[in-house]
């Protein structure tokens, strides 16, 4: 049985794939942030084990993840956590861009880190869901398309050192999609929000299914993924 080890699975695009990856029987673990969340996710999962690290302090993740019992195998490893806040450089804090560059970039990479000796072995997939933010910047965006450019970075220095090892890297770049982080954008844009309007977040989930799923002889390295009405 596959197993994939997912962050932001409690909400969003996570929670799409977690709900997909269960129903077709594969096993899902999912980080949470703290204890009170892991209980949240697992009453919403039944059978999805879960593990406690706070993407707000990846320096602790190391500690954290050595306290609890890894997988034996992984084959799938899917970034899918990220916070966004809006606002002009002008009026940013220095607060605002250490939780986004911190949550969105610094602890997917040690995350990755603490994880790719299993992942190796595995020779399993990474899948970074990053934004269209991770391709162009626009006004008010400024913080979260940094922290989103740096993630593609990481994903394609990452697959450049990894490939020897058999593990396949991919960025996904969904545009806006019906979740909970784009009824906070929308409200911070001070616009009415219509769900409709957007991508729904299993048609993201099932774009990322078709990249860990590929057969072993391709690899998606990136995929960009828009509204179609």
């Amino acid at each position: 049985m596959p197993v994939h080890l997912i962050t932001g699975a409690g909400s969003g695009i996570g929670a799409a794939l977690t709900r997909m990856l269960i129903e077709r029987g594969d096993g899902v673990v999912a980080l949470a942030r703290d204890a009170g969340r892991a209980k949240q996710i697992a009453a919403e999962f039944p059978g999805v084990s879960t593990l406690v690290g706070d993407l707000e302090n990846p320096g602790r993740l190391a500690w954290a993840l050595s306290k609890q019992s890894l997988p034996d195998r992984i084959d799938s490893l899917v970034h899918a956590a990220g916070v966004v806040d809006l606002g002009a450089v002008a009026d940013l804090s220095a607060a605002s861009w250490q939780q986004q560059l911190t949550v969105n970039l610094a602890a997917p990479a040690e995350l990755t880190r603490l994880l790719l000796p299993v992942l190796r072995v595995s020779r399993a997939r990474i899948v970074f869901v990053n934004s269209g933010a991770g391709l162009r910047a626009s006004p008010e965006w400024s913080a979260y398309a940094a922290s989103k450019h740096g993630l593609k970075a990481l994903a394609d220095s990452l697959r450049a050192e990894e490939h020897a090892n058999g593990v396949h890297v991919t960025s996904v770049y969904p545009g806006r999609t019906a979740t909970p982080m784009q009824q906070k954008v929308h409200h911070q844009e001070g616009v009415e929000y219509d769900a409709e309007r957007f991508i729904d977040p299993t048609s993201v989930a099932a774009s990322i299914l078709n990249a860990v799923d590929l057969p072993r002889d391709a690899e998606i390295t990136d995929l960009s993924i828009r509204p179609g009405r």
